[in-house]
């Protein structure tokens, strides 16, 4: 029977589970062990697999993750938690320079496979510093792969994919808001190959794509829309890069209309690169110009309203899907 568990126990089972198969998985991260995490993502961990394997580490990112690629490059499989993928860009050295590159600059001969995961984007009052959304900033670099799940049972399959099978350093971008979040997650084990997207509400009029939290933005949306027979198709990325964009060109040559929901800044976006995809390859499909609502082109603000008006929210969605169906109303 499938248990109803919050997306930081889906998380967890993940990462347990692999440990229990795998001696050589381990994780390490700011206050993962004896504090259970900063959201409590590794709650237990410390008591069943030991400081050898739950590791906490000195507030230095940049320290703790060229440990964890070092450890990748010599046989180990590290989890590298980060309290907020914010305070990532002070490891990017090792991820970019290092990590992404080695399996090229060794002619093949030397892998990193490595998890980095932690929280991302936006999570309430936290100010700017702390509310960035990063998937398309790592989805720029080669060699590494990103994965962006908006529900547990998703993020659970996934990141037992990423964990086990994936030989290339994978971005695991989580949201501290959707850590108590509940889903379905059944009892068997189970895996979810890296890109491939999942068609979380099938429709005909329109396509909407979105991923993480943007997700309950989008259904949020395509519910509204049912109330007026808008039938709305809501395809849900899950891994960034590699991106599904052939299951969005699919749904767009049934729906012929197209609009992106996501958190990031408009320039150079996860939904930039769609557009292009999509017109390039789908164009004769289109009734109507590809559509997005990003978050604002601003860094984002401390203030409730300043927060909500900075980010995608259902009412906007609705507007934009009308907009590309020629309903002006």
């Amino acid at each position: 029977m499938p248990r109803s568990i919050a997306f930081r126990e889906a998380l967890r089972e993940a990462m347990s589970e692999e440990m229990r198969r795998d001696d050589r998985v381990f994780l390490m991260g700011e206050e993962v062990a004896e504090y259970n995490g900063a959201y409590k993502v590794s709650q237990g961990m410390l008591d069943e697999f030991g400081p050898r394997r739950i590791i906490d580490t000195p507030i230095a990112e940049l320290g703790f993750a060229a440990v964890g690629v070092g450890a990748a490059q010599n046989g180990l499989r590290p989890i590298v938690e980060f309290m907020t993928w914010n305070f990532a860009v002070l490891a990017l050295d090792q991820i970019l320079n290092t990590a992404s590159k080695m399996l090229a600059m060794s002619g093949g001969q030397i892998s990193c496979p490595i998890v980095f995961r932690g929280g991302n984007g936006s999570a309430g009052q936290l100010g700017a510093q702390h509310s960035t959304a990063f998937e398309a900033l790592y989805a720029n670099i080669p060699g590494i792969k990103v994965v962006s799940p908006s529900n547990g049972y998703d993020a659970k399959g996934l990141l037992k994919q990423a964990i086990r099978y994936e030989e290339d350093p994978v971005m695991f971008m989580e949201s501290e808001l959707m850590y108590g979040d509940k889903s379905e997650i059944p009892d068997e084990e189970y895996y979810i190959e890296l890109g491939k997207a999942d068609v979380k509400k099938p429709g005909t009029d329109v396509t909407i794509v979105s991923f993480n939290k943007m997700m309950k933005v989008a259904l949020g949306a395509a519910a509204e829309l049912e109330k007026e027979n808008i039938s709305a198709e809501v395809i849900d990325l899950r891994s960034i890069r590699p991106l599904d964009w052939m299951t969005i060109l699919e749904s767009v040559k049934k729906t012929n209309r197209l609009v992106i929901v996501e958190e990031q800044w408009p320039f150079g976006s996860v939904s930039s690169e769609i557009s292009y995809r999509i017109q390039k390859e789908g164009f004769d499909y289109l009734d109507a110009p590809i559509r997005r609502i990003t978050a604002a082109d601003a860094p984002l603000h401390y203030a409730p309203n300043l927060v909500a008006a900075a980010l995608p929210d259902v009412p906007r969605t609705v507007k934009l899907v009308k907009e590309v169906m020629y309903l002006r109303k």
